[in-house]
């Protein structure tokens, strides 16, 4: 492979293929399924499309196919990939072995033998099989990502060969799935089948590219404890020169950096999802080491913030306000359950963290819709204990913003936060495949319950006053023998309500 073909290099220059250490690695590791994450600018796609050409060129029927993303893509993949290598073979190949039918997508040979490129290929049977970007293809576009699930992959026979690649698109879809299976092979050593996918991941510092003249580069404190962290808990050593072009890189990806660059598995799939709303704050919040180890703080109240679904999933933050700061100490979502069910659950919070609750906040819809047994939820809330605090009314882009303007002053506690953290790393904006951009508008999918509840904390927690100075027994017993109808205290929270507007 490495003496026939030609390739367009980084620079665009016509040269030589001569495999670099990344593509001898997975030609070395080869399997029936290989699973590949990896960093950027590796050359996958460029390698494992010479290699099925190869496999089409020198043997007879032969059936290879690549899907990409989107057709854009499938085009380039197609002329720079496929198309330019085999017009740039010796002349005597092409004589042994010309094409008979030079289409837009596909190139078939006089052996039969036909290699092609497309957005979907569900029909016919390959024996090779190349899907490019997966993980993009899974965030973006789950129809397609069940079509080629369904579809391509059943094209393929036991004992063939597939190859899946893509960088890591959050801890959602399908190859997050495939990542997670085949790793947990890999740990439990299981003895893998032609049906299988073998991982493989592709880190950035393996690179020899990856270096930078440290010289004049300054390593700020952030990233020396990010790679303090990778030589103590991953044992990946970096050299001056790595750290130098890691830093500088990272000046441009901001927080896409650990996405398009990952130094483990595991970051890969921790980092921020493209067209996430919050990208850059949450990342931001990784590097200074504010999601950890952050329990409640003793004698300090925890209010809760809530979004209230109908018929969807309700998602609760517990957090502490502490001198400007907010200690994010716990979340928890469910759905298809009553408000008395959610009411059990703090009760059940507070017995087993020994917490005190504060303010309850809830969007300004509370009062109107109705949940569940006919009642509104403010009703619902009141009959079940809780005094809520109602959020104001406010446009998402305002409430975005807030939230963007609060993650600053967040500590996350890992452990009791995890799937609001993962929420708030997933909630991004719809795809619009007709443009291929963004539309500035929130993608609803399961990340949207918790980012919500989030957003009403952040447009209440500046303005959310301490609880009264704890009243005496008297005070109390005089306030329990008060008379005092239901709808009074709707009146009062009301006039509350109408305070907070002003």
């Amino acid at each position: 492979m490495d003496n026939l073909y030609w390739i367009i290099d980084k620079d665009g220059h016509r040269v030589a293929f001569k495999p670099n250490w990344a593509q001898l690695a997975l030609l070395d590791d080869l399997h029936n399924q290989n699973l590949i994450l990896k960093a950027r600018q590796l050359g996958f796609t460029t390698f494992i499309q010479i290699f099925m050409l190869d496999a089409c060129l020198f043997n007879s029927n032969i059936r290879a196919g690549t899907i990409a993303h989107r057709l854009d893509d499938a085009k380039v993949i197609f002329r720079d990939k496929i198309k330019f290598p085999y017009d740039n073979l010796p002349d005597g190949i092409k004589a042994l072995r010309p094409v008979v039918r030079d289409a837009a997508d596909e190139l078939l040979f006089n052996n039969n033998s036909s290699i092609r490129v497309g957005v979907s290929m569900r029909s016919g049977t390959l024996q090779y099989l190349h899907i490019s970007e997966y993980g993009q293809v899974c965030a973006r576009f789950p129809e397609k990502a069940r079509e080629i699930r369904t579809g391509a992959l059943n094209t393929v026979q036991a004992g063939q060969t597939v190859f899946i690649e893509s960088t890591a698109e959050g801890k959602e879809g399908h190859f997050y799935d495939l990542c997670e299976a085949a790793q947990s092979k890999v740990r439990l050593g299981t003895a893998l089948s032609s049906l299988d996918f073998k991982f493989g991941f592709y880190p950035w510092w393996q690179a020899p590219e990856y270096a930078l003249e440290p010289t004049g580069v300054i390593i700020d404190e952030l990233h020396r404890k990010y790679f303090e962290k990778l030589r103590d808990m991953s044992g990946i050593e970096l050299t001056p020169a790595q750290q130098a072009w890691y830093v500088k890189k990272a000046e441009i990806q901001l927080g896409d950096m650990k996405r398009e660059f990952p130094s483990t598995p595991e970051e890969a799939f921790e980092a921020s999802v493209e067209g996430a709303y919050y990208a850059e704050p949450m990342a931001t919040a990784e590097l200074q080491q504010r999601i950890g180890t952050f329990k409640a703080l003793p004698d300090i109240p925890v209010n809760t913030a809530w979004d209230i679904g109908v018929g969807d999933a309700n998602a609760i933050w517990f957090w502490q306000k502490m001198h400007g700061k907010i200690g994010l100490v716990g979340y928890y979502e469910n759905n298809g359950e009553g408000l008395p069910f959610y009411a059990g659950k703090l009760e059940e919070y507070a017995k087993r963290l020994g917490w005190k609750y504060g303010k309850h906040l809830v969007p300004h819809d509370a009062k109107v819709l109705e949940w569940g047994a006919g009642r509104t939820r403010l009703e619902q809330l009141v009959a079940n204990g809780i005094r809520p605090t109602l959020v104001p009314m406010h446009r998402i882009d305002d409430g975005i913003n807030a939230v963007r303007a609060t993650l600053p002053h967040c500590y996350f506690d890992a452990e009791e936060c995890a799937e609001g953290v993962k929420a708030l790393k997933g909630y991004k904006k719809e795809w619009d495949e007709d443009r291929a951009c963004f539309r500035d508008k929130p993608l609803h999918n399961w990340a949207s319950n918790g980012a919500d509840s989030f957003r009403y904390l952040s447009m209440a927690w500046k303005d959310l006053q301490p609880d009264p100075v704890e009243p005496t027994p008297a005070d109390i017993v005089k306030e329990m023998t008060r008379p005092r109808t239901f709808n009074e205290y709707m009146e009062e929270l009301e006039e509350e309500e109408a305070l907070e507007l002003s």
